[in-house]
Formats: C-alpha cells, structure tokens, sequence
C-alpha cells in the first residue's frame, strides 16, 4: 500500500519529466539551430538580391500598386512596401544581413533574432508570388525561436555572461514545444494530403516528380531510370510521413536516427531538385530534435585542438561592448513576473491554434462561422500533394522588334518553342519558377505586370515594339513524350502607341 501510495503520489513528477523528455530542447540544439537559420538567412538574402529589381521594385514584375492591389492586407506588413526604388530595398536587404550575422555570432540574441525574422517576414510579404513552403516553414521558425533562449550557448551573449540565468542544459517549455510540434504539424499534414492521392499509394509519385524537367537538377535525371527503387523510397517516404508524430514520442537515440531519416530524405531531394532553400530550411527544422546524447558525442570547442587556447571570451566581451548603443537596460522586475505568468498561456492559444488552423486545411476539424478566414482554408504543406503536378512547362516570350525581326524578350535570342535542353535550366532561379507557377491560373493583371516589366526593364532588346508571354505546356508521360500546348499569358505594346 506504501508502495502504491508513493507511486500515485509521483505521477505528477512523472508526467512532468516524460513531457520534458519530449517536448525539451537540448542549448546546444538550439545554439545550432540559431546558427542554422541565421545562415540560411545570409544565403537567401544572396541568392534573392539577384532579381532585387524584377521583383522587388516598382520596375519590377510586381510594383507595389499592383501588390496593394492582389494582396492588400500583406502589403500593409512590408516594410519593404514603403518604397519602390532600389536602393531603398538594398539597404534593406543589408540591414536584415546585418541582423542575421549578429543573430548568427549570438550577438543580443534575442533582439537579433526578432529584428531578422521582422524583417524576412517584410520580405516575402513584398513578392508573395515567389515563395514556397519552405519559406513559410522559416518564418515560423522564427516566430517560435524569438522564445526560446537560442543564445544560452556558443555565443558572444553567452561567453560575455550576458545569459547569467542558471540551466541543467535543456529548456522545456510552450516555446519549445511549439517549436517541435510545427514540424511535425508540417509533416502530418503533407501525409493526409498525399494518402487522399493516388500516385503515392501507387508508388510511382516520386517517378512523376522526377519526370518534371523544371524540377529535376543534379542527380535527378539519373535517379529517373530506376523506377523500382523510386517506388520503394516513394513508400518509405509516406510512412515517414504518416509516423511523424514519431519525432515528438520517441526519446534518445531513436529520436536522433529518426529525425537523422527525415534529414536525409531533404538532403536526397536537395541532389535532385531545383527547390531554393526549402530542403535546407527543413534540415535546420529538424535540429532540436537532436537529444543530448548525441551532443554529449561532440567535443565541444573548449576540447577542440587549435581552438582551445584561443582567447575566445575576451574577445567576446570586446564584441558585446563594441556597440553600445543596444546595450539595453534590464526590464524591471514586476515586468518581468508579468511576462512569465502571461507568456506561456498566450504560447498555449497559439500552438493550439496552430494544430487547429492545420487540421481544418485538410477537413479533420471545421471553421467556425464567426472566423476571420473563409471556411475551406487551402493547406500550407502540400508538398506534391496529394497528387505530382502532371504538366512540364517553360516560358516563350515573343517581342517583336520590326516587322518580320523577332527575339525571346524573357531569355534573348531568337523565339524557341521546342523544350529547353535543360528546362531547369530556363528558369533563372526557383524563385523565377515559382513566379510563373503562380502566373498560370492567377489574375491576368499578374501576368500583365511580368509583360510590362520584359518591356522596360534593364537590357531588354533596344527599338522591342510589344511582347507577349506564353508557357508551353507539355504533359508527364512516363514513358514517352507528351503532347504540348502553347498558352498565353499576356500581351504589352511596349511603344505605347
């Protein structure tokens, strides 16, 4: 009966280490996850300042008359939106790489995490034609990562004692559950998607990907040729995805080698396919997942040799007192018991709202009547679900320079409509991909504002008279060619007369 008795009396302390056992987050994970996103950050910010003017400037393929237009309530968040002119978002391309390279050093962690995830956010709210689901999965990232202390370790906040606060190395908290609970939300999603298809219950969804000459780069092309291996990793793949709760039920080192599968399936579609950063942004997702035994395997960079003796905490004290202007004073105190008793429920609604907003994406719960948003929501994660897009397509931009003189407005040259050798290829980025993927269907004005943009734009072909866009349209045929359709977009006299 004692036994009994100590055992019920327990079971509160119990529950509370099982739920911090799966919900907890190793410092070092986060410390790596901080770093993670912060780069990630640097590098989109690179591969985006190259169309900076194309998309977005007034110059560009959506001014902001036209975004207020389509997206009016988005325009209202960018601070991107407050100006057209170049030069305006290149200091503001430069201001959010500064805030990720402080966030990246742990520099006032915190605020550099706020300010850079404010900012990103601005960003895509700017061009919202030219982002996928891996740009969505960041800036919720970001959203979580603003409350959890990502600068606790391997940091200058840390080695300059700016996080004083005493830890056994691990932080359970709503924060940090959110934070798991999001990807995998990502992942259960995509799997009630797929399985309402019937290509990956098929098992030659993976094939039909693969047969998308927009999509495949690298390895892809050669992966193609083994249809039977791409329908066992097509079925290993669902189950991943339908067991993904695993990543939140699992401990230890099963929990490492399952998020360890789930990295290297995005590592795989990284070699295969033309998909920006959302491979990358996905590994990253999965850091936090890591439990301290696989940190306690690492050496750490006090143990590290060449690295030991270097005198890394003074100069991390000399960074912190390098500027001192955001040296921010301490909160006071009742100000601080506020936040403590009020932070965590607000996390809670959010969370839940996150899990609810989700679930009714894919029809498992309804939209009450009195809510903000329309009642058939379209799900954010649905990754080739529930079926592979069956139609290829490339742009043809016909500009018409004199008559009988004709060139491709979009590429240069003379007008081609045969497929690209390498459709990929013909896309200057994926964000240009998504661009137009957004075109074909979309509100003709969009289309409109890409013609306008190949007339004026800098280096269009000298005396070009009108243009007209085209996709060509050819279907997936797994084993053979398809037919091809042209379409057109759109047409611009570029004369004006």
């Amino acid at each position: 009966m004692t036994s009994n008795g100590s055992d019920a009396g327990d079971a509160p302390g119990r529950l509370r280490a099982a739920l911090a056992a799966r919900f907890g987050v190793d410092e070092r994970a986060l410390a790596v996850l901080r770093a993670a996103l912060a780069a990630l950050v640097v590098v989109d910010l690179a591969l985006r300042a190259r169309h900076l003017t194309a998309f977005y400037t007034d110059a560009g393929v959506l001014p902001r008359s036209l975004l207020a237009e389509q997206y009016g309530v988005l325009a209202q968040f960018s601070l991107h939106a407050l100006s057209g002119a170049a030069w305006a978002q290149a200091l503001l391309f430069g201001a959010t790489a500064v805030a990720a390279l402080a966030m990246l050093a742990g520099y006032r962690t915190t605020l550099a995490t706020l300010a850079t995830g404010v900012l990103v956010t601005s960003l895509h709210y700017r061009n919202p034609l030219v982002l996928n689901s891996g740009d969505t999965l960041l800036r919720m990232l970001f959203l979580w990562g603003v409350f959890v202390p990502l600068g606790r370790r391997w940091s200058v906040d840390a080695l300059a004692d700016r996080t004083p606060d005493a830890s056994d190395g691990r932080v359970a908290s709503v924060a940090t559950a959110g934070l798991l609970v999001q990807v995998v939300v990502v992942y259960a999603t995509n799997a009630v998607l797929k399985l309402r298809g019937d290509r990956w219950l098929a098992g030659d969804a993976t094939e039909r990907v693969l047969h998308l000459d927009m999509f495949t780069v690298l390895l892809g092309d050669a992966l193609a040729e083994y249809p039977a291996l791409l329908s066992a990793l097509d079925r290993v793949w669902l189950a991943m995805l339908v067991g993904s709760v695993l990543l939140v039920a699992l401990t230890g080192w099963l929990r490492a080698a399952f998020a360890a599968a789930f990295a290297a399936a995005h590592a795989g579609m990284l070699a295969t396919m033309q998909l920006g950063v959302f491979p990358l942004v996905s590994v990253a997702a999965l850091v936090p997942f890591l439990p301290p035994a696989v940190w306690d395997r690492l050496p750490g960079w006090r143990r590290t040799p060449g690295v030991r003796r270097l005198p890394v905490e003074r100069w991390a004290r000399r960074v912190d007192g390098a500027l001192p202007l955001l040296a921010l004073p301490r909160p006071p105190r009742a100000l601080v018991r506020w936040k403590r008793r009020v932070l965590p429920p607000l996390l809670g609604v959010l969370l839940v709202g996150l899990v609810a907003w989700n679930a009714a994406t894919v029809g498992l719960v309804g939209v009450p009547a009195a809510a903000p948003v329309d009642e058939s929501p379209e799900p954010r994660w649905d990754m080739f679900a529930p079926t592979p897009a069956d139609t290829d397509y490339w742009v043809v931009a016909p500009g018409r320079l004199a008559p009988g003189e004709r060139v491709d407005a979009f590429h240069g040259g003379p007008v081609r409509w045969a497929e690209p050798p390498d459709v990929a290829a013909s896309y200057p980025s994926s964000s240009w991909r998504k661009y137009v993927a957004n075109l074909r269907g979309g509100d003709p004005a969009l289309a409109a504002g890409f013609a306008e943009y190949l007339c004026t734009r800098p280096g269009a072909p000298e005396g070009l008279r009108s243009v007209e866009v085209y996709v060509v349209e050819e279907a997936v045929v797994l084993d053979g060619e398809g037919e091809t359709e042209r379409v057109r977009l759109a047409a611009r006299n570029c004369s004006g007369g």
